[in-house]
């Protein structure tokens, strides 16, 4: 226009190395790419919902049964998965510290319930048990360990 400075030339106002033209996305190309993005999402989101809700499956399946079962789940599993219990072979006295430990960092144990949880944990993992076996696939992890065999059977 009549009376205005000329708009400095694109080279002006560009960094060295970066060129704004090569960088722009023609209209067409853009709406493209919305879609294809739209489209990705659209039909990851079920599958990362899939994957997650496949981990986050019934953690009790991994304790073994028996009468204080939920009150392992209840109180061990609000802060880590079941695996780090299950792959755990110790003594009597090693289950006492290690419960006693986690109820002065904030595990919610009834004091009625103490000794008997420490004697679950006893009678199904001891050092003479078989060596726990982290599953290696999503197909694995159907096929448990055996939680209960002992290393002579």
């Amino acid at each position: 226009m009549w009376g205005q400075p000329p708009s400095p030339a694109l080279s002006e106002v560009e960094e060295p190395g970066l060129s704004l033209s090569k960088a722009a996305v023609r209209p067409g190309k853009a709406r493209l790419l919305a879609a294809a993005l739209l489209s990705l999402s659209m039909v990851s989101i079920p599958v990362i919902a899939r994957a997650q809700k496949a981990a986050n499956a019934s953690f009790t399946e991994d304790l073994p049964a028996g009468p204080m079962q939920a009150k392992a789940t209840t109180s061990c599993l609000e802060c880590h998965e079941a695996r780090i219990i299950v792959q755990q072979r110790l003594s009597k006295a090693a289950w006492t510290r290690e419960v006693d430990k986690m109820i002065k960092w904030g595990a919610v144990v009834d004091p009625a319930d103490r000794d008997s949880l420490i004697d679950y944990f006893t009678s199904n993992f001891i050092p003479d048990r078989l060596p726990y076996q982290a599953p290696r696939t999503a197909a694995d992890s159907a096929q448990k360990a055996p939680v209960g065999k002992n290393k002579s059977e």
